[in-house]
């Protein structure tokens, strides 16, 4: 190892011990979770409780509920659950995250979620470590050191499901046992908690009636305004809303006859993400699916163009610069394309707690008069991402529902 390297390598060291102490977040943050959940609890809740949103969040408050035979109904906008989580069985000889893809935390937290005790995981996961990565700036192709590679994995390791997704995980821990209760296609438009009860109205003019609420929509959908809060919704909770960065943005599946590109290609942008990710990454897999992620200010050049076959065109065209058209040579016209950031029912992609301030997620997390509660991966008190912060925060927030009198 050379001079220049050995500095890099003590200057790096020093920055992880120094941002460690307060960077307490996903795989970092194993010390933080729960030593028990609600699902361990027992409760002798005697009314009935309305959960809007059949996503990870709403899913798991409904575990709970079903567990304590509590009543309760989840209201859905959509024709589904699962909500930002989705996979497909089509595109490769693989199952493929749609949505939520990684596992941030540390793989014992997949215990956590589903109620089962140690850290020795049933889950075969892939230690999302990358051996061969680049940057792109549109015009100079960086390939990245393996010790770039290392040092990124090792300050915050991440995994992957290996043969099965993160909508499958959800789908047999959480779901099935409430997905009997759900209504779906069932949008609110209106939650008023001016009365001794909570009524919730759906854009049909449906109404319900509940002593309590939990609502677990997307930050997008709150900032929104299509629900309606009675009375309405603090300006102190309206300026945290606003406050936090829920960026517009979208994902792209691409089929390939051959494997030209490396693992992860990262373009260097002002602000959000765009990268080109082999999704098919240890899958053990035939068919080579690269993946495209967009979010931020670059997403409005994409949103410009007329179709989605344009902006795949334009995919293409960008990885043919590159690698010198191979791109078009090996691309079998096959692609999926999931928009969060223009669908109705999330406009936005995640969101990251770790980069929002304490104050602003502590405004978030309270509940309004103590009858309609919030969830998701944003009012996450356990420091993790994605979706075992949403699910996490979930069970935090119906044991605070259950528990108050």
């Amino acid at each position: 190892m050379n001079l220049s390297r050995v500095l890099i390598s003590l200057i790096l060291f020093s920055v992880s011990l120094s941002v460690s102490g307060c960077l307490r977040w996903a795989a970092r943050a194993e010390s933080k979770l729960p030593n028990e959940t609600a699902l361990d609890k027992s409760y002798d809740y005697k009314g009935k409780v309305i959960i809007i949103g059949a996503g990870a969040s709403g899913l798991a408050a409904a575990k709970v509920l079903e567990k304590n035979q509590i009543d309760y109904l989840i209201l859905e906008a959509t024709d589904r659950y699962g909500g930002r989580l989705k996979k497909d069985t089509t595109l490769a000889d693989f199952p493929i995250d749609i949505g939520a893809e990684w596992l941030h935390s540390a793989p014992s937290t997949l215990n956590v979620l589903k109620g089962k005790k140690g850290k020795v995981v049933d889950e075969e996961l892939i230690a999302y470590h990358l051996e061969q990565t680049a940057s792109w700036d549109g015009e100079k192709y960086k390939v990245s050191s393996a010790f770039r590679n290392d040092f990124m994995y090792n300050f915050m390791p991440e995994s992957k499901f290996k043969k099965t997704t993160w909508y499958d995980f959800v789908d047999e821990h959480l779901a099935q046992s409430v997905k009997h209760k759900i209504q779906f296609n069932s949008p609110v438009e209106m939650v008023d908690y001016s009365g001794e009860k909570v009524l919730v109205r759906t854009l049909d003019g449906k109404q319900f009636e509940a002593d309590r609420v939990l609502l677990t929509v997307s930050v997008g959908v709150l900032r929104s305004n299509k629900i309606r809060f009675v009375p309405e919704i603090s300006a102190d909770r309206k300026e945290a809303l606003e406050s936090i960065s829920f960026h517009k943005g979208f994902k792209v599946l691409m089929k390939f006859d051959e494997q030209f590109y490396p693992d992860a290609i990262n373009w260097i942008v002002e602000d959000g993400e765009k990268v080109f990710y082999d999704i098919s990454f240890k899958k053990e897999a035939r068919d080579n699916i690269l993946g495209f992620l967009c979010k931020g200010s670059s997403t409005d050049y994409y949103y410009n163009m007329e179709s989605e076959e344009a902006i795949i065109a334009s995919l293409i065209s960008e990885l043919d610069i590159i690698f010198d058209g191979q791109a078009s040579a090996s691309y079998t016209g096959e692609y999926r394309l999931e928009d969060w950031g223009r669908y109705e029912y999330t406009r936005g992609t995640w969101t990251q707690a770790l980069q929002e301030k304490k104050k602003n997620l502590t405004i978030l997390n309270k509940p309004l008069s103590n009858k309609v509660y919030f969830a998701g991966e944003i009012n996450d008190p356990y420091q993790q991402m994605g979706v075992p912060g949403a699910i996490l925060s979930a069970y935090y927030s119906i044991d605070q529902l259950l528990m108050r009198p």
